[in-house]
Parts: C-alpha cells; structure tokens; sequence
C-alpha cells in the first residue's frame, strides 16, 4: 500500500504542476495582450507613475534607510558575504585558496569619473561610480532630477538597479519573511547539491539533472521548479518549495569540493541549454557552442530565461564563482551589442547581467565597452552622462574596436 508521504509528494507535484500550467498561460496571453497597439507604452507609463507617486508606501521599501545601508566603499561588492570564505575545519580546494584574478587596471578611477547626483543620468541605487572616500560623508539626500532623464527606460534600469544593488551588497535591508528563513538548520540546498535529497516538487536528485536532463531542450525550457534548486540565492524565487540559502549554507557550500564541482556541471548544463560552451574552467572563458543558432532562436523567444540568466550569475557571486561573472556578462554583451543577436535579451544584458559583476572596476570597463558598441536611437541610460560625454569624446573608430573597450572578433570571452 502506498505510503502517506508518498501520496502527500504525488498530491504536491500535481498541484505545483497545476499552478506552473497557470503560469505559462498567463505568461502567453498577456504576451499577446501587449502585442495590441499602445498596451506596452500604457504599461510602462502606468508603471513609471507609480515609481514616481507611491514610493514613500512601505512596501516599495523605505528610500532613506535604501540610502543609509549602502557600502559605497566597498572595492569588491558582495564581500560581507565571504565570496571565498569556508567553513571551520573544512578543506579547502586549490582554487578557493587562490582564486583566479582577472587582472583589473587603475582606470575610472579619478577625480574626473565623480558623479554629482544633479547629472542626468544618476541612479541613487547604483554604486558603480561611487568611490571610497564617499561612504564616510552623511546619506546623500534626493536630488529631483532633470526631465531629460525621467524616461520609461531610465525608469525600468532605475527599477532593477535597485534589485542588483540589493544583491551586491548582501540584502543589507533584508526582511524576515518565508523566503528569508535563518533558521534552516537543515541545509537542503547543500543537501541536494552532496545529492543526499532530491529537488522539490519535481523529486530529481542533481546527478539525475546532470545526467538526464542535459540536451533534453523542451523539458528545461518548460519546467519552471528546478532553477531555483540548481542556483539557489539569498532571495526567494517562484518555486514556494526551494529555499533560501542561509549564510551558514554558504559557508560550508564553499568548504564542500564536491557540491562545488556540482554547481560546474549545472552552469554547463544551462550552457549547452542557451547555446553556449565553457571553453575554460579556470578562467570561465565562453564561447558559441555549435548548437547555437537554434538555441539562440529559442532564448530571444522565451524572455523568462532573462530571469534564470540573472539568477545563475547571482548563484555564481555568491558560491565560489565570481570570476565567471565578466566572461559570461562580456558574451552576452557581444553578441547583442555587437554581433546584433538576441536582441530580446538586450536590454536585461545591460540592466541585469552586467550589474551582477561583484568586482567594480570590472563592472566599470563592462560598462565603457557597452557605451563604445551601443548604437540604439534611445539613451544609454546606464552610464551618468558626465561620464558618457567624456568617453564620446575619446571614442575610436568602430573598426579598431575590441573586447577590451576596443572591439572583439574572436568569438571567444574571457
């Protein structure tokens, strides 16, 4: 006779299943709804409004204590969380004990790259162009900025600025809420990556998501409840049975060489799914895999992948791999910006991707090398002007650019 628990995990899955079917229709029709002429402009205007008229309510987080809980002069963003710290006792591997170091040059870093918060395009959430000296001086207080800059496309990076600010620094402003659970003592995340639980409600063990799962396109493509378990974060996600990782989780993740090794074999496994091959595991150089004209196709087509791109890049920060961060961000930023493909993932390269990077100084020259291929009629709205106006002036010919502010043809990102 069947047992309870196994009758209560059948009920489970067929009722997330049920709510994912929900979901996916709902994600259909309201993609059809804004094909109606002027439906996405009301939107974003309607949303715009509300950015501008209800931030003071408390669930839109409170703008001061936003301002007040920033670490401006944090060299390498993130770092509260010990990026390449362990856990007592634990062994740890070679690569953790001497992380790969992407060579960053003293650049950006002058007087002249101070952003005062009257420039048009300044972000109050965005600490890109802070510098250290600033997180000593009192809480900068709002500035109403000029017209020039309050466009629907400002508004939307200003929206995710907030949320990738959020996450470099560690969710300084973090709630308790079901998602944020510090008691966990049971690790399930680390768990399931050692391979001791399976994933929920789908009740897949990760050796079956790497062997099983890999090449089967549609089946990853349409499952929403497993990309929380492979790249599980501090911040909680669609899937009600995935649970947030705790800080105590971290550690002892980073100590573990096998749920490190793992997480490697899923970050190729969603790869291979986005047309894409690691081509070095050390420095996390990527390049096109041969599959990618076809997958590409399909990633421009389901946008929701925008979102699992920006988790596994949070993931990566926060476990062990940081310095896979810029190679990823850079390919994404070449073949849109560049080569002129995806260009449904454009826009969240630019607003999301890219302020993923944890390293600062990386984040900047990601940045100059984004403003030297853009070529959109619309603003290029991540960058303060001040500093747009300087690098326009020094901008070289498009042919002699290459991937290092200066032009890439070589296929390959590191």
């Amino acid at each position: 006779m069947e047992s309870l628990s196994n009758m209560y995990r059948r009920a489970r899955r067929k009722v997330s299943s049920f709510f994912d079917l929900l979901r996916l229709l709902f994600r259909v029709l309201w993609s059809w709804i804004l094909w109606i002429p002027g439906i996405g402009s009301l939107c974003r205007r309607a949303q715009f409004w509300c950015d501008q008229n209800f931030a003071w309510l408390p669930w839109r987080g409170n703008e001061s204590n936003q301002l007040e809980n920033r670490y401006s002069s944090d060299e390498d963003e993130g770092r509260r969380t010990g990026s390449y710290s362990r856990a007592p006792h634990c062994k740890v591997p070679e690569t953790l004990n001497n992380p790969v170091e992407v060579k960053v040059e003293d650049e950006f870093t002058g007087n002249e790259y101070r952003v005062d918060e009257t420039d048009d395009y300044y972000c109050e959430y965005d600490s890109t162009w802070e510098h250290e000296h600033e997180n000593e001086a009192s809480p900068r207080r709002k500035i109403h900025q000029t017209r020039r800059n309050r466009t629907d496309k400002f508004s939307r990076f200003k929206s995710a600025a907030k949320d990738m600010q959020n996450y470099r620094h560690d969710y300084p402003n973090r709630h308790r809420t079901r998602g944020f659970e510090d008691d966990n003592d049971g690790k399930p995340n680390l768990s399931f990556y050692l391979g001791e639980i399976p994933s929920l409600p789908d009740g897949v063990y990760i050796k079956q998501f790497h062997d099983e799962w890999k090449g089967q396109y549609a089946q990853l493509e349409y499952t929403h409840s497993y990309i929380q378990w492979l790249f599980p974060l501090q911040e909680p996600g669609v899937n009600y049975e995935a649970k947030t990782l705790t800080k105590q989780e971290i550690q002892d993740f980073l100590g573990s060489t096998t749920a490190r090794e793992n997480l490697l074999k899923s970050y190729e496994l969603m790869l291979d799914f986005y047309g894409i091959k690691l081509q070095n595991k050390k420095t996390g150089e990527v390049a096109r895999a041969d599959n990618w004209i076809d997958r590409f196709q399909n990633l421009n087509n389901h946008t929701h992948n925008n979102l699992r791109i920006t988790r596994i890049l949070k993931c990566l920060g926060t476990l062990g791999y940081r310095h896979y961060q810029v190679p990823l961000v850079r390919f994404f930023l070449e073949e849109t910006l560049v080569n002129s493909e995806l260009p449904r993932v454009k826009d969240s390269a630019l607003s999301y991707f890219l302020f993923a990077v944890l390293d600062k100084q990386e984040r900047r020259k990601l940045l100059k090398f984004a403003y030297d291929h853009y070529r959109d009629p619309e603003p290029f709205v991540w960058c303060p002007k001040k500093i747009q106006d300087m690098w326009s002036t020094a901008r070289p010919p498009q042919d002699q650019l290459d991937l290092d502010g200066n032009g890439c043809t070589s296929g390959q990102y590191n």
